[in-house]
């Protein structure tokens, strides 16, 4: 097992905490850089759509897994950036300077909807981001002179410099570097004074607030970052996909970006990135099992909402860290072998989420 004495500040906030993370972190990048040349179009499709789905996943982590505040409406912002992204594309402005605009002004929305949010908590803010999602999801339905209704509206290709990136190699590429950028920004944030004031309201607003933290400030600087976060993947999505059309950013879009960071661990960096793995990949796994399953299964329309709500209720039943979780329990177990013991986390339920999550 690895032990890190450590003697200054410095190491404490480091992003890349020993020469074993720098290899391992190294390495997965070189694999994602070859990607393109080692699977097919369709999986690097999946991959895209993993990388899409980390960002929206940071940007929910920002809000639900760092300070504490739940949204079942987050599709709404990422219906704002890749509508936000389609229009500005169809005037003819640059792709980079759209997307920063689509990041934006789903911050913008952020702010709008956490003022308000502001004087509820726990189950009625889940409420009100979940009325805000319908509200929005109706806003693009009906505005057609912007939206184009529910007849939907087509995305411009991606052109950087001139170039026409396309929606291959280019593209993922393109999804990479954003989403490496997003998560060092991310990073960065949890390591500041920001960051670790969301924490302190996550873990309690009272002890928080009696260390000075302006709790109103900050749980809406929470929602504009969530927001941006997610406004940008939304601005992607769009990309991919070409065409979109209100319905895609409905009610059952935001369960399953709630389920992502529920399922690939709260409070977690890697969390947001386990989750999107599963989003992508559990529909795959369902689509092959139907030939396996009974027709009366396999063929039901409900099915995949009844594996996910199974998965959900398992997690929160049995791993309530998530995937992040159960491979922390899993690297302990052999770090530690044979001296590990079953107790190990369960005694760390006398200490705050943030140290248990470090």
């Amino acid at each position: 097992m690895r032990f890190i004495f450590k003697t200054q500040y410095e190491q404490d906030i480091r992003i890349v905490k020993h020469g074993g993370q720098a290899f391992w972190y190294a390495l997965l990048m070189v694999a994602l850089l070859v990607a393109p040349w080692l699977v097919g179009d369709y999986w690097l499709t999946q991959l895209a759509f993993i990388l899409i789905y980390s960002i929206a996943g940071l940007g929910l982590m920002v809000l639900a897994g760092f300070t504490g505040l739940a949204s079942l409406g987050h599709a709404a912002f990422l219906g704002v950036g890749a509508y936000t992204q389609a229009f500005l594309l169809g005037i003819g402005w640059p792709f980079l300077l759209s997307l920063s605009c689509a990041a934006a002004l789903s911050a913008a929305v952020g702010v709008i909807v956490g003022l308000p949010a502001l004087r509820v908590k726990g189950i009625y803010l889940a409420i009100a981001t979940q009325a805000f999602g319908f509200i929005v999801e109706e806003v693009l339905a009906r505005w057609e002179s912007v939206t184009g209704g529910n007849s939907g509206r087509n995305v411009p290709g991606v052109k950087i410099f001139g170039f026409e990136v396309g929606s291959g190699e280019g593209f993922y590429y393109v999804c990479l570097a954003i989403c490496v950028l997003c998560t060092f920004g991310v990073l960065n944030l949890m390591r500041s004074g920001t960051g670790r004031a969301f924490v302190a309201i996550r873990d309690s607003e009272i002890s928080a607030q009696s260390m000075g933290i302006a709790i109103a400030q900050y749980k809406t600087l929470a929602f504009a970052i969530s927001a941006a976060l997610t406004g940008l993947a939304g601005a992607l999505y769009a990309h991919k996909l070409r065409f979109i059309s209100p319905d895609q950013f409905g009610a059952l879009q935001s369960i399953e970006l709630l389920l992502l960071v529920v399922v690939g661990g709260l409070g977690s960096i890697h969390g947001a990135f386990l989750g999107a793995i599963f989003l992508i990949a559990m529909p795959q796994l369902i689509s092959l099992s139907k030939d396996v399953l009974p027709a009366a299964i396999g063929q039901a329309s409900g099915l995949q909402g009844f594996v996910y709500g199974l998965v959900l209720v398992g997690i929160v039943l049995f791993e309530p860290m998530g995937m992040y979780g159960r491979w922390l329990k899993i690297r302990t177990f052999f770090q530690l072998f044979p001296f590990y013991r079953k107790g190990m986390f369960r005694r760390q339920k006398s200490f705050t989420k943030s140290e248990r999550l470090k």
